[in-house]
């Protein structure tokens, strides 16, 4: 409970909060994934995870606004059925959250996250569903609602939408389209979280509420710094960035999940 944890782990909180939003900034995308994983370290993961849900949208809504009213009009009309699938998986994922125990959703955690790294980075073979039929029929109004749905479904329970993101780089959107419609995606997303998260009673008190938006004010200037960063910073430093944090929580959630630390 976030009313009985003492002043330095609330300072390492923001930290986090503070280090995914630059990330995010940054890279595009990994506040969810980094700020999630990272207080499932020192909190209870299910308390992790809807604590994360404001912040998550005050961060995207920043990153919104970097893209023209007429390319949200076009990715709102493109997406639409991404998105709509999306919140549909989102609330059947966070209706089971409450249910799963701490320990293995600790350790699915740190597994889905080291997974990811280890895709992305290529150190695991990548199935060729982004090409052929396949990829095309992923990219279809039918396919993304497929998509949309079995990805949703994961990230309400999780936070992880990494399956989201991959489907969205198989469109080959320039880098700042792509970050503007990753932001536009997951806006959709957590804004009708925030209502379902209190109407199933995911926030254990008012205070974890309290603090969720609070933390909303460090996961902003994290990402305005790293929008900043992005401009020099080369691809090489973001992956490091991005995926050296990753692999850090990620197997400290393994180790804390079997009780090893």
């Amino acid at each position: 409970m976030i009313a009985a944890i003492g002043g330095p782990t609330v300072v390492l909180m923001t930290l986090v909060i503070l280090i995914a939003g630059t990330t995010n900034g940054l890279a595009g995308f990994g506040f969810a994934l980094v700020g999630t994983m990272a207080l499932a370290t020192v909190i209870d993961p299910a308390t992790a995870v809807v604590f994360m849900i404001v912040p998550i949208l005050a961060v995207n809504l920043s990153l919104v606004s970097d893209l023209s009213r007429e390319e949200l009009r076009t990715c709102s009309r493109r997406f639409g059925p991404l998105i709509g699938a999306a919140l549909v998986g989102t609330v059947v994922g966070m209706a089971v959250l409450s249910s799963v125990p701490t320990a293995p959703l600790r350790v699915g955690l740190g597994v889905l996250t080291l997974g990811f790294v280890a895709t992305a980075q290529r150190r695991l073979p990548l199935p060729e569903w982004s090409s052929g039929w396949i990829g095309t029929f992923a990219r279809t109004r039918v396919g993304m609602v497929g998509v949309g749905g079995i990805s949703g479904l994961l990230f309400g329970g999780t936070n992880v939408g990494v399956q989201l993101i991959a489907h969205l780089r198989s469109f080959d959107l320039s880098h700042g389209l792509f970050v503007g419609v990753v932001a536009l995606v997951f806006l959709g997303i957590n804004g009708i979280r925030v209502g379902v998260a209190s109407l199933f009673g995911l926030y254990p008190s008012r205070t974890v509420l309290f603090a969720s938006v609070v933390a909303a004010v460090p996961a902003a200037i994290g990402v305005t710094v790293g929008k900043r960063l992005r401009v020099t910073a080369s691809e090489r430093s973001r992956r490091l960035v991005v995926f050296g944090l990753l692999t850090a929580v990620g197997f400290r959630l393994v180790a804390g999940g079997l009780g090893l630390i």
